[in-house]
């Protein structure tokens, strides 16, 4: 069995060199660019990966993505998301048992800051996992492409692309791998721990009571 690592960026050349190193030699990487200005496609280029350009959106840009990797495996990675080192042992694991097929797979959120607040927050995510079978993308999604075919695939939104795919893939149906997902805490830093987790779970409500995507990634941005 084959897997493809589809990466969707946009400006992204602070983070993705780092993100490209952590997959060590992986078989097909394929990053898709939304238009950047900076020096995230020789970034790409230079380390071997495949680079698609698409419009900007990430939903699209996942979508498409998708539809041109070349593995039976699929999976998503955001550019500021790096895995640790024993990650495809892992995923190995979970490929290989023909039950998984028709199940897809997350990684543990992690935060690359040592603070108090990021643990806490790191915490609050595991119980959103584990409660509410609702990861978010900086967590990584391994799926078979034709599960993830069957349940419709990414939807081109743009925003809350990843809710609306694991939510038809369901918790029970949802493994979380033992292999961290160390994301970039900068937003965090930022906007302020508070503010910035306030804010996501806002747009997490607005998502669930119908309000159109469009809006809610005015509210995110």
């Amino acid at each position: 069995m084959t897997l493809s690592i589809v990466i969707p960026t946009f400006d992204a050349g602070a983070t993705l060199a780092q993100t490209l190193v952590s997959l060590g030699d992986a078989c097909d990487v394929l990053v898709v660019d939304g238009g950047s200005h900076d020096d995230t496609v020789l970034i790409a280029e230079r380390s071997g990966a495949r680079v698609l350009h698409t419009q900007k959106g990430r939903g699209c840009q996942l979508a498409a993505g998708a539809t041109n990797a070349r593995g039976d495996w699929l999976l998503f990675l955001h550019a500021d998301t790096c895995l640790e080192r024993n990650w495809k042992a892992a995923v190995t694991s979970f490929i290989e048992d023909p039950a998984n097929t028709a199940r897809a797979a997350v990684f543990r959120f992690q935060l690359d800051h040592g603070s108090a607040e990021a643990r806490r927050l790191e915490a609050m995510v595991d119980w959103r996992v584990r409660r509410l079978g609702l990861p978010y993308g900086d967590q990584g999604l391994l799926i078979h492409r034709d599960f993830y075919h069957s349940i419709g695939g990414f939807r081109p939104i743009p925003i809350m692309e990843d809710v609306d795919l694991v939510l038809r893939i369901g918790r029970t149906r949802l493994e979380i791998l033992p292999i961290a997902a160390r994301t970039s805490a900068k937003r965090w830093m930022e906007q302020g721990w508070m503010l910035r987790s306030a804010q996501n779970i806002f747009c997490l409500i607005l998502y669930f009571v119908g309000v159109p995507t469009r809006f809610i990634s005015r509210v995110y941005h």
